[in-house]
């Protein structure tokens, strides 16, 4: 049985702000438990980068092409991988009685949920965005749609993950819960991905951007003050029917 969570001791000074260290604990844990767990911590990446690589062999890969479709292939790909990763999010933490620890901490729930999520996107979401300018330039993209990319990625993927606790909680002790999960999650998705490509097009023609990033922004935010309680909230429903 894997080593239960482990709440650090406070100290003094931080009895004031006990969430803070208990943030931190679960935080650590989790990217802990990722390392030790590769193979889930490079699945995805590897299927980010497969996609894109193997898109110009299966369509076409004239340069004039991949130029046009290029954000769409990488935000796709993107999109996909983080549905990939969704799965395990609270699956390990369910199946070895640490969610029910979670469940009957002092601290409020949904910050140790925005906590997790936080982990769950350093693993997946971030690398996505490191690895996007090199994809970027395979599929001929010039370096202000790379930058324009990475700037879409870094606040459309959050929204990614916050929007796939929700449906990873829900379907959380289900019995064919991966698809279950694409079912509930891949709809929510689409105005992120809209946005996200259309974004970068409308900088490669030339228009102006600011509607695009205040939207990705407000859904960003949107998420953020949202999802976690949401999440919060379908955790105690599916663990006290489990």
């Amino acid at each position: 049985m894997t080593a239960m969570l482990k709440l650090p001791r406070l100290t003094p000074r931080q009895e004031a702000l006990p969430i803070l260290p208990a943030c931190w604990a679960v935080l650590r844990r989790d990217l802990l438990s990722s390392i030790r767990r590769r193979q889930e911590l490079f699945n995805p990446l590897i299927f980010f980068v497969m996609v894109v690589a193997l898109f110009p062999l299966g369509v076409s890969p004239e340069a004039e092409f991949l130029r046009d479709a290029g954000a769409g292939i990488l935000w796709v790909a993107a999109l996909l991988s983080t549905l990939l990763s969704l799965d395990h999010l609270f699956r390990h933490d369910f199946e070895e009685g640490v969610l029910e620890q979670l469940l009957l901490q002092p601290q409020p729930l949904y910050l140790l949920v925005l906590t997790k999520v936080l982990g769950h996107w350093l693993v997946t979401g971030l690398p996505l965005i490191i690895m996007a300018p090199l994809l970027g330039v395979m599929v001929h993209l010039d370096g202000n749609s790379i930058a324009y990319l990475c700037l879409t990625l870094l606040l459309g993927t959050p929204v990614l993950s916050f929007i796939g606790a929700i449906g990873a909680a829900l379907t959380l002790g289900l019995r064919s819960a991966g698809i279950l999960l694409s079912l509930l999650i891949i709809p929510l998705y689409i105005p992120v991905l809209i946005f996200g490509t259309g974004t970068v097009m409308a900088a490669d023609e030339g228009l102006a951007i600011g509607s695009y990033l205040a939207l990705l922004g407000a859904l960003l935010v949107l998420a953020l003050t949202c999802a976690p309680f949401a999440t919060a909230a379908a955790l105690r429903i599916s663990v006290s029917n489990s």
